[in-house]
């Protein structure tokens, strides 16, 4: 399993402000909060367009 990190560093690494990912992923920026705080309640659509938005697999990326 590839070493995963959260969603928060997951943007930060993309050099994304919550806004910028907002836009990119087509959610309020509130979502985006809502998701850093509690990674397991992105469904798995989004975690596609999250992965896609910030550049990372998704696999390296912590959902739970």
């Amino acid at each position: 399993m590839p070493i995963q990190i959260t969603l928060r560093a997951a943007r930060v690494n993309a050099g994304l402000t919550i806004i910028q990912a907002a836009k990119a992923i087509g959610v309020g920026k509130d979502r985006i909060i809502k998701w850093e705080k509690n990674s397991g309640l992105v469904s798995p659509i989004y975690q596609k367009k999250i992965s896609k938005a910030y550049k990372i697999p998704i696999d390296c990326i912590f959902f739970g």
